[in-house]
Order: structure tokens, then C-alpha cells, then sequence
């Protein structure tokens, strides 16, 4: 047969187990999918594994794929130590007397009572942090020029200690680059290696984090180069030559030479992905506020939208320790780039079960990952996890549409010792796991909800993610939520949420200042100038930049104050409007306002816009005129073993209602229905669970 001759556009997720496709072809909104294992190792494999399986089953040609749209780990995983990802050597050069502010940090304390805490290692060893002599000052005024000798110098130590990346942080560099842009053009002529300079990567204040963030961006350069190449080979192989663009970690998508620029922007891109398909789900469904779930095979994610909008937070930590859903400050290294809200736990299929030395039952923080993976698939692994408590609690089948057998012996035997160190029955080994690890995904959105200020029981859960619907009722049952989405082809949702943003940018500049009546003029120059030299980078790598749209905003603090509040600033500018506006913001976070007081701005932002063509979510809705086949199962609830439905989602009808105990079966999920809950499926082909 002859290959079908479309145009489609890609999406492709790749997981700490699974890697996830989905593919929209323009014309017509047929959808293809495609799940295969994911290849820690090697993630570009698995993403290649998985386009390499969507033109060879659906007889489509390599050629006629439009755009490619990808996320991934190997930021976080490069920083979490993963095997196969080796850190590059780098060096760091700054202004003379100030090399140690990498190690030295901040004051914040981790363990407070550990006296024998340690520090995590510094990025840079500190026989490849160079000084010079060079000063600006507070104001940006050159004290002292850089001197090309010295830098000659440094530069013949670079190449005898072999480094592969290097990072330029300045003292005062956010206000005046010039030294910075200097030692940089001097060492390009003398070593062939990426060079990164604060100034380009973070211009904001504060010299510790500005200089981490430096650092961050240049070890992940040539990782994230290399992962990159490979990926561009593969496709050239496979003879797509379509662009491929990357999602940041605020939420927007960024081309190929943004990522390799500033790598820091997609180090959380993963999670991103599906908060922004939630946002855009909730648009179409009239929901304001929406609490995302996302529960994959290794981990759970939460993130939060609010008002129709995802929560941001200006700074992350890699590398750090995770303790109940929380990055423990002062465990990691700081990153300062937008990035969606998320709270994360090991909570995911592969998570794996056990009992602590009191003999009690513990769930994660291990997971078994894709390889062996759970002990019902059968591929090696030895460990209980919670895919197998589903199974053998009669909530699972098969995975991939059946494709994926899954054995209940397996399940049976890797759990048994398990529950008789705990003292149980297998059955109640797998419930207490099952209540366990939803107890862990409470306290997430606990997170991103409650220590928010607000209260979960007044948000929707959209569950996604394999084995998100799954647990999404009874999660919901026990942090008071009412109302829970499934959105179609929840366990590829996230790469649906590729297909659904645009492309975004963001810029900043550090300007230190306290507000004063009249600095309208010298705003608005600053924004406007910020706005040109965007766009003109953006034309430069050829991106279409005719509907754009510019959103600005201000950092504003009270005078005196440690940090500060960003706050959304119209046109034309208003001192007083950003005053109130500030108070306003103030006293929601922190419970109270001190009118009258200086305000301070501490840094300017943009945030460029490029609108791109979604896909409508109706596309997704798999109702088909097949003739339904309702089987029966027995499923274990919390008050015992019950006769449920088993349905295919594809035979269900708009408007249908399905009353629990009830399973619901699809290639990438299944969705578990408690007694005492109904389901009704939405126009969109969403399902809509509340209590009967």
C-alpha cells in the first residue's frame, strides 16, 4: 500500500517510564497515539522509538510531518545524578575576591539541628574558578576595565584543565555588562568551548543566585546540546525535516536555539505540559479554578490554576532533596527562571512498596522505573509497586489497550513477603499501599492549594497521567473535592498540553530603584527598548513575530524589604495604579499592607507571546458506533470486594451517565468509579465524576 500523503504535527513527552506521541493531522483532526518505554539511558532513543512506530503503523511519511513539540528530564535528571549523564567540567570566572560565593551561598540551613549536614558540592571545583581584576560598581559605573593579559592567562588555564563550559558572573554585571561582554569576545578568540555570561542568562540582583543560575546554564549546555543532536540525527534519518521546538519550564514553547542558549529555560518543561493542557481544558469547560493531577509511573504532579490562570513561581532549586512534595531550600541550587508552581512526590505506578524497620508499611521513595518496571510485567523486576496493588485489587487488566499483559502471579509474589513482614494479607497490603500513596498526593495539593492560601474543596481535580484516573476519586474523597475531569486520552494528556500553548518568551532586566512620581518616561523607555531587542532575536532566528503579543510586568518590593512581588503593569504606565496594585498582591500573600511606604522595584520583565494553531479538544473524543460489550469484574473498594462494569471508552455516548462501581478502559489509562459516584461524558468527550 501507498503511505498516506498528510500534514501532522507531533507531540512527544518523554516520561521517566513511558514516552508519550500524540500526532493531530491538520485537515481532517485525526489524532494518533503512540506509548512506548521510555530509555533512561539514552532518552533520545525512546523519542525516536516512539516517531519511528507512528510512521511505520499508521503508513505515514517521515517527510509530511509539519512540527515536532518536545518535552523532557535531562535537566532535572543530569542534577539527580541519572546514569549515562555525565557532568561536564566547568569553569567559572568572576571578579577578584568574590569566587567563593558559590560555595558560601546563603545562610538558610536545611537540617537545622543536623550538626553534621553538609552542603551540597559546588558545581565548580575550585581550582577552575578564576578570578580578575575587574570592578563596577553599584550604580554600573566602570571602576576597572578587564585586561586582556590576564584574561590570556586564564584562557591557557582553561585549555590545560580541559574544561567544556564556562560561566562569566561579574560583581554588578545586571546594571552594566560591558566587562562581561568583553572578557567574553576576548576568550571566544582563544578557546572553542560554550561561554555563558550572567548578564545574558539572569540580569537581576543578588550575586549568589544570579551566579548559580550562570553556572546551572553552562553544565547544562553541553548535555543538553549533545541530547539535542542526537534527537535532530534521528530525525533526519527518519526524514523529517520539520522544526522541532521545545516547551519552557513557564509554560510556553521555545525554539531549538533558545533551549541550546539558555538550556535553564526547559529545565522543568516535563510537568509544564500538562497544567497548561488543564488551563486550556478548564477555559472550555467554564472552570476557574482547577487543581491539576497528573500520575505518571514514577512520580505525581500537582499544579494549581487560579482564576483561569497556572501559579508561576520565580525561582526553583535542582538537584535538591524532595521531602513531602517540597524542594527543602538550601538542598539544592538556585535557578532563577519563571516556571510553573508544581508540587511533586513519588507517587506513581512504578513507585514500589515495602515495610520499614518497625515493620510498617512504607511507599516509595523508590520506583521501579521502566527497566525491569513493575513485577507484573514480567521483564525482570522483583519489587511490589502500586501498578501491582491495582491488579490484584481487580482495578487493573492489561496496559496499552491490551497490548501490555500484566500477571496477577507476579503481583501475588512479589507483594506476599511484603504484607507478612507487615503483618497483613496481600489484599490488605495492597489497599494499605493504595491509601498510602493517595494520602502522599494529598499532601501535593495540599502545596500548591491550602499553603497557598487556598482551599482545595473549592477547585475542580483534572486527573491525567496513566494511572491519574485511577486514584482521582479517592483522593478527591479525601481532600473534600467534589468535581473531577478526566480529559480524553488522559495518559497522553500531557503531550496533549503540547498542542495546546504558544510559543513564549521571557526577558528580564534588573534595575534597582526606589519608585517616584515621574519615572513613567524612563519606564516605558526601558520596556520599549527590552520589547525591540526581543523581537529583533527573535527575527533573527526566523521567528514570525507579526501577532505577537507583549506582556509586562515589574518587580516591586516595600522599601527595605527581602523580596519582592511581581506585579502586571498596563499601558500607559501609572506609578500610582503599580503602588496599589502592589499593596493589593501584598496583602493577600502576606495578610497585611504598610500604605504609605516606599516602594522599590528591583527588576523589569517581558513576556513575548507568539499565538500558535491548538487543536480542539473535541478532536480528541474517541465515541465511536461500535457495538458496546459491558463485562464484569470484582474490584476491591474501601468497603469491600464489589461486581463492577467494565466499559470501553470509546463506546461511550455524549451525554451518557455511568453510575459506580465501574471501570473504564482506554489505550493509555483506565479510570476506577467508587461506589456511590457517577460519571456523565461531557460534549467535549470529557469525563465529569461527582457523587451520586
Amino acid at each position: 500500500m501507498l503511505p498516506i500523503l498528510i500534514s501532522v504535527l507531533v507531540a512527544v513527552d518523554v516520561g521517566g517510564t513511558f514516552t508519550d506521541l500524540v500526532a493531530v493531522d491538520e485537515e481532517d483532526g485525526r489524532i494518533y497515539k503512540v506509548k512506548v518505554r521510555s530509555t533512561p539511558r539514552n532518552p533520545e532513543e525512546g523519542f525516536l522509538e516512539a516517531l519511528r512506530k507512528l510512521l511505520s503503523e499508521n503508513r505515514l511519511v517521515g517527510n509530511k510531518v509539519k512540527l515536532i513539540i518536545h518535552v523532557n528530564t535531562i535537566g532535572t535528571n543530569l542534577f539527580r545524578g541519572q546514569l549515562g549523564l555525565r557532568m561536564p567540567a566547568a569553569a567559572l570566572i568572576t571578579t577578584r575576591g568574590f569566587r567563593d560565593i558559590i560555595e558560601i551561598g546563603r545562610q538558610n540551613r536545611p537540617e537545622l539541628y543536623n550538626i553534621f549536614y553538609r552542603k551540597p558540592d559546588p558545581l565548580v571545583r575550585r581550582e577552575l574558578r578564576f578570578e580578575v581584576e575587574e570592578r563596577v560598581d553599584s550604580r554600573g559605573r566602570i571602576l576597572k576595565r578587564v585586561d586582556a593579559a590576564e584574561l590570556g592567562r586564564v584562557a591557557s588555564l582553561l585549555k590545560e584543565q580541559a574544561v567544556e563550559t564556562v560561566a562569566i558572573c561579574f560583581l554588578n554585571s545586571y546594571i552594566n555588562s560591558s566587562n562581561e561582554e568583553a572578557a567574553k569576545q576576548y576568550l571566544k578568540e582563544y578557546i572553542n568551548i560554550p561561554i555563558f555570561t550572567s548578564h545574558e542568562v539572569n540580569p537581576e540582583h543578588r550575586e549568589y543566585e544570579r551566579m548559580s543560575t550562570t553556572v546551572v546554564n553552562a553544565i547544562l549546555a553541553p548535555v543538553v546540546a549533545r541530547y539535542l543532536e542526537a534527537v535532530l540525527e534521528g530525525l533526519s534519518t527518519l526524514r523529517i525535516n520539520a522544526p522541532l521546538q521545545i516547551m519552557s519550564s513557564s509554560g510556553g514553547i521555545v525554539d531549538v536555539e533558545e533551549v541550546i542558549t539558555r538550556p535553564i529555560c526547559s529545565i522543568e518543561s516535563g510537568p509544564a505540559a500538562g497544567v497548561i493542557g488543564s488551563a486550556e481544558l478548564a477555559k472550555i469547560l467554564g472552570f476557574r479554578n482547577v487543581i491539576s493531577l497528573d500520575m505518571g509511573g514514577t512520580t505525581a504532579k500537582t499544579g494549581a490554576i487560579v482564576d483561569g490562570s497556572p501559579m508561576y513561581v520565580p525561582e526553583i532549586e535542582v538537584g535538591g532533596r524532595v521531602h513531602m512534595g517540597r524542594i527543602v531550600k538550601g538542598s539544592g541550587y538556585p535557578v532563577r527562571y519563571p516556571s510553573i508552581d508544581l508540587a511533586e512526590v513519588s507517587a506513581g505506578g512504578g513507585t514500589v512498596i515495602d515495610v520499614d524497620a518497625a515493620g510498617a508499611l512504607r511507599v516509595g521513595p523508590m520506583s521501579a522505573g521502566s527497566d525491569p518496571g513493575p513485577a507484573c510485567y514480567g521483564l525482570g523486576g522483583s519489587a511490589p509497586t502500586i501498578t501491582d496493588a491495582n491488579l490484584l485489587l481487580g482495578r487493573l487488566e492489561h496496559l496499552l489497550g491490551g497490548e501490555f499483559k500484566l500477571s496477577r502471579e507476579l503481583a501475588y509474589r512479589a507483594l506476599q513477603p511484603i504484607a507478612e513482614r507487615a503483618g497483613m494479607s496481600v489484599q490488605e497490603a495492597a489497599w494499605s499501599a493504595l491509601t498510602i500513596v493517595n494520602l502522599q498526593m494529598a499532601r501535593a495539593v495540599h502545596i500548591v492549594s491550602l499553603e497557598r492560601g487556598y482551599d482545595p474543596s473549592e477547585f475542580v481535580l483534572i486527573a491525567f497521567g496513566g494511572a491519574g484516573p485511577m486514584h482521582a476519586v479517592e483522593l478527591a474523597t479525601q481532600i473534600g473535592i467534589s468535581t473531577i475531569v478526566v480529559p480524553p486520552s488522559p495518559g497522553l494528556f500531557s503531550s496533549i498540553g503540547l498542542l495546546m500553548t504558544d510559543m513564549n518568551y521571557t526577558y528580564v532586566r534588573g534595575l534597582l530603584k526606589v519608585l517616584e512620581r515621574g519615572d513613567e518616561e524612563m519606564l516605558e523607555e526601558i520596556f520599549q527598548e527590552m520589547e525591540r531587542e526581543a523581537l529583533s532575536q527573535l527575527r533573527v532566528r526566523g521567528v514570525d513575530v507579526r501577532d505577537v503579543r507583549v506582556r509586562r510586568s515589574i518587580d516591586l518590593r516595600y522599601y527595605g524589604q527581602g523580596y519582592e512581588l511581581e506585579i502586571n503593569v498596563n499601558s500607559p504606565l501609572s506609578i500610582e495604579d503599580m503602588v496599589r496594585a502592589f499593596e493589593e498582591k501584598h496583602g493577600k500573600v502576606y495578610g497585611y499592607r504598610h500604605a504609605g511606604e516606599r516602594v522599590e522595584m528591583t527588576a523589569l520583565r517581558i513576556a513575548v507571546t507568539i499565538p500558535c494553531r491548538k487543536i480542539s479538544i473535541q478532536h480528541l473524543s474517541m465515541s465511536t458506533s461500535r457495538e458496546r460489550k459491558v463485562k464484569h469484574r470484582r474490584v476491591f473498594f474501601e468497603d469491600g470486594w464489589h461486581d463492577a462494569s467494565v466499559y470501553q471508552r470509546e463506546t461511550l455516548k455524549t451525554g451518557e451517565k455511568i453510575n459506580g462501581p465501574a471501570i473504564i478502559e482506554e489505550y493509555d489509562s483506565t479510570t476506577v468509579l467508587p461506589p456511590a459516584w457517577q460519571l456523565r461524558v461531557h460534549e467535549t468527550g470529557c469525563m465529569v465524576i461527582e457523587q451520586a
